[in-house]
């Protein structure tokens, strides 16, 4: 079992060398616009969750999954030349809409029209004088 630090390095070479590939040489014209925004190691680095986001629609994206799986032994191969590992992990991909999620979220937050007295923190009030503190006075201070 290799350790925490070690699954986070392994998948971020791993990220980085898929980018690459998918980018340089992958040739198949129905890949699409394709970022690879995560690679998940198992605990054995035996396999690899590849999260992918794609710039599309939905038939676009699910396009572009159909390509790399198809295209996994080559990707596959090709990590395995590139990176040095005992075993090459099986890859599989799977969307990420982590980011389309989060871009909902920021326009729903754009959208709502907040005023601004109501952007001040509950509980916050105006300054208390020394004199208005219970039990104190101003010579306290």
């Amino acid at each position: 079992m290799a350790s925490p630090v070690r699954r986070e390095r392994v998948g971020e070479q791993m990220r980085a060398e898929l980018s690459d590939l998918i980018q340089h040489e992958l040739r198949d014209p129905r890949r699409g616009w394709i970022t690879v925004t995560r690679v998940e190691m198992s605990p054995d680095l035996r396999h690899a969750r590849v999260l992918v986001s794609v710039l599309g629609d939905k038939s676009e994206k699910e396009m572009s999954l159909h390509v790399l799986q198809r295209a996994g032994s080559f990707l596959r191969g090709a990590v395995g030349r590139r990176v040095r590992l005992r075993e090459v992990p099986e890859l599989s991909f799977v969307l990420d809409e982590s980011i389309e999620h989060s871009q909902r979220i920021l326009d729903l937050l754009r959208e709502t029209e907040i005023p601004p007295e109501a952007e001040s923190v509950e509980g916050e009030g105006p300054p208390i004088e020394p004199d208005d503190r219970p039990g104190g006075s101003a010579s306290d201070t």
